[in-house]
């Protein structure tokens, strides 16, 4: 299982690592495809709720390369006509309130999301730097809090949720966020580009809003009574169970780089 694990990262970071030095369609194409399998595993896990599976993965999939030339909430219009019209002349209108719930928060709300990766890369002499920023924020608080709440974690975040979640645990990931952000701003983000108050508040908002989104994930997962999201990278489970942290971190990063870096110039 840990040879897995080793094998998997061996090939896993270099090819995101390219992706996110070359940017423009090499990343576009690693975030789609991060998209597509987080939509797939979400919408497996609500099957019982939603049998539009399919339908429900082609419009995720068309709305995320919408994104590059329309305005998400054209596309949110455009998704919630389809669900409508799909129930309005189908035979069976019990719970098509709930289908169109499901598949809307699937089809619309992760491609939504993930492609605000996207959008940080394009920061102008800014995004590969941003990314890098993120992704390596992002992993050092997820191992340190896991760490630190298995040595030392006593009381329960979110129990209901996820039982070995501490707060021992996300304070120190909270912690080595944002020392993470500190070392990362030292080594390669110039002061022109954000300042230290600046990467201070980043690598907060990252570290709180990354942990939140794991217990988002979570919340999906324990409803659909599975503990990983899929087996599609083998030894770390799901794309869903690895990327989860970006759900709502990435918009959150997003907006604050924008009213950060504007405060910097």
């Amino acid at each position: 299982m840990l040879s897995t694990r080793i094998l998997t990262a061996i090939v896993g970071i270099p090819l995101i690592f390219s992706c996110v030095y070359f940017g423009g369609i090499y990343f576009f194409a690693l975030m789609f495809v991060v998209s597509f399998f987080c939509v797939y595993e979400y919408l497996s896990i609500t099957a019982k709720y939603n049998p539009y599976k399919i339908p429900s993965l082609i419009l995720s999939s068309l709305f995320f390369i919408s994104l590059i030339y329309l305005d998400a909430f054209i596309g949110a219009f455009v998704i919630l006509f389809i669900l409508f019209a799909v129930e309005v002349f189908g035979k069976n209108t019990e719970f098509c309130i709930q289908r169109i719930s499901v598949s809307f928060l699937g089809a619309f709300f992760l491609p939504f999301t993930f492609m605000y990766m996207c959008y940080l890369r394009e920061f102008e002499n800014f995004g590969m730097r941003l990314i890098f920023f993120i992704f390596i924020v992002v992993w050092v608080l997820d191992t340190a809090a896991y760490a630190f709440g298995k040595l030392f974690g006593k009381h329960k975040l979110a129990p209901n949720v996820s039982p070995k979640k501490t707060v021992e645990g996300a304070v120190a990931g909270v912690i080595f966020g944002i020392i993470t952000s500190i070392v990362c701003k030292i080594i390669f983000i110039p002061d022109a580009l954000l300042g230290f108050k600046e990467t201070l508040i980043l690598g907060f908002v990252i570290s709180v809003v990354g942990q939140f989104s794991d217990l988002a994930e979570s919340l999906i997962k324990r409803d659909g009574n599975i503990k990983d999201s899929g087996k599609m990278i083998p030894g770390h489970g799901g794309f869903l169970d690895r990327f989860d942290s970006y759900i709502f971190a990435a918009p959150a990063a997003y907006y604050c780089v924008l009213l950060l870096h504007s405060h910097v110039n």
